[in-house]
C-alpha cells in the first residue's frame, strides 16, 4: 500500500509547493489538507481504482459523525429517535447513500469476476470466495454483503481519522518545537536523502518514531475506550459482573503524573528513546490504539502512512507556528483542532 501513501502525499505537497513558490513561504491551515490526504489514502487502499467514489463515502461519514454528536448534545426524551426531525431524516439519507455507493462498488467487482486483491475490498471478497469453496456446505462460512459493507465503513472511518489527527498534532508540535523538527529532518535526510521513502527505511526512523509516540501520548486519537464485560471478572479487590460497560479514559492515563512524571503534560519525545516498554516501566499505560486482542487492526497502517507523509513533508518544507493558530483540541469521535492548525510553511 506504500504507492498509495506516496501518491496521495505527493499530490498534497505539489499543492503546497505552488502556494509557497512566489514568496518562499506561505501561511495556511493544514488541517483540511491533511484530512483530504488521509481520505485519499483510505479511498485508494480500500477501493483501489474506485477511490473517487470512496471519497464521497468519506464526506458522508464525516457529516454523519457531526450529526451523531449534535443528537447526543440535544435534550433527549423517550421516542425522540423515531420522530422524523430534519436531523434524523438526513442521517437516514446518509446511511442509504453510503450503502448504495458501497453496494455499487461491490457489484461492479463481482461483475468483473476475479479482480485485484491489493486493496481492502478485494482482499475481503477474495477471502470470502475462498471460504465458500473450502466450506461449501457451511452457511456460516460466507459473510454477507452487509457485513462486507460494514467492514469497509469501519476501516474507512477509523483509518482516515486516526492518521489525519496523528499527523496534524505531530506537525503542530514540530512547528512549536523546531529543534525536534530539525532532528527529525536530519534523520529523514540521512536515511533517504531526497529520494522516495521505502518500507525498510521508514521502519528504521528512530527519532521520528519517538516524536510520533509522544504526539500519540499527548493527543491520542481516541480519548475514551469502551468495553463490555462478557464474563465475571476479578480485578484486584473489585468483582465486575457480566454486562457492565467499562470506560477507559485513554487521555487521562496518558497524561497521568504518577505514570509519566512531573513533565507528563510537556512534549518530550526523549522519554521514548529506549522504546515503549522502558518509557512505561513495563506497565500497560501506553495504549493510544487500544490493547490486547482488541488492539486497533490498523495500527501499523496508520503509523507507516504517517511516517511516509511526515518524511516527505520534512524533505520539502520547514514550518513554524502561525500567530493565527488557536490551540483548542476538541472531541468529535477523535481529538481534533477545533479552529484548524495554522502554520507557516517555508521552502527548503
Amino acid at each position: 500500500m506504500l504507492p498509495a501513501f506516496y501518491q496521495s502525499c505527493i499530490d498534497m505537497i505539489s499543492q503546497w509547493e505552488r502556494l509557497v513558490f512566489e514568496d518562499g513561504s506561505h501561511e495556511l491551515d493544514i488541517w483540511p489538507y491533511l484530512e483530504k490526504l488521509s481520505s485519499d489514502v483510505i479511498s485508494r487502499t480500500t477501493f483501489g481504482s474506485s477511490y473517487k467514489e470512496g471519497r464521497r463515502i468519506f464526506e458522508l461519514q464525516k457529516e454523519q459523525a457531526h450529526l451523531v454528536v449534535k443528537v447526543g448534545q440535544s435534550v433527549y426524551f423517550t421516542g425522540l429517535r423515531f420522530l422524523p426531525t430534519k436531523t434524523q431524516r438526513r442521517m437516514k439519507e446518509i446511511e442509504r447513500e453510503v450503502q448504495d455507493l458501497l453496494m455499487g462498488i461491490i457489484k461492479k467487482r463481482e461483475k468483473a469476476g476475479k479482480g485485484r486483491n491489493d486493496d481492502l475490498l478485494g482482499i475481503l471478497m477474495e477471502s470470502n470466495s475462498r471460504e465458500i469453496k473450502e466450506f461449501r456446505n457451511k452457511k456460516s462460512a460466507r459473510i454477507s454483503i452487509k457485513e462486507v459493507i460494514e467492514e469497509c465503513k469501519l476501516f474507512y472511518f477509523t483509518g482516515e481519522e486516526t492518521t489525519s489527527v496523528l499527523l496534524v498534532w505531530t506537525m503542530v508540535l514540530l512547528s512549536k518545537y523546531t529543534n525536534w523538527q530539525a532532528r527529525a529532518r536530519e534523520e529523514v535526510l540521512q536515511v533517504f536523502g531526497k529520494n522516495k521513502p521505502d518500507f525498510d527505511g521508514l521502519n528504521h526512523l528512530k527519532i521520528v518514531t519517538m516524536i510520533l509516540n509522544e504526539a500519540l501520548r499527548l493527543y491520542p486519537p481516541g480519548a475514551l475506550l469502551l468495553r463490555i464485560v462478557h464474563k465475571e471478572t476479578k480485578l484486584g479487590n473489585l468483582i465486575i459482573p457480566v454486562g457492565v460497560e467499562i470506560a477507559i479514559p485513554t487521555i487521562l492515563v496518558l497524561h497521568d503524573y504518577e505514570l509519566w512524571g512531573e513533565n507528563a503534560k510537556q512534549f518530550n519525545p526523549e522519554r521514548f528513546s529506549e522504546g515503549i516498554s522502558k518509557a512505561t516501566k513495563g506497565q500497560a499505560s501506553f495504549f493510544p490504539f487500544g490493547w490486547g486482542p482488541r488492539i486497533c487492526v490498523s495500527q501499523n497502517f496508520a503509523l507507516i502512512e504517517t511516517k511516509m507523509d511526515l518524511s516527505l513533508i520534512l524533505q520539502n518544507f520547514s514550518f513554524e507556528t502561525s500567530s493565527s493558530f488557536a490551540h483548542a483540541p476538541y472531541f468529535i469521535k477523535t481529538i481534533q483542532p477545533q479552529f484548524g492548525a495554522h502554520i507557516i510553511l517555508h521552502e527548503i
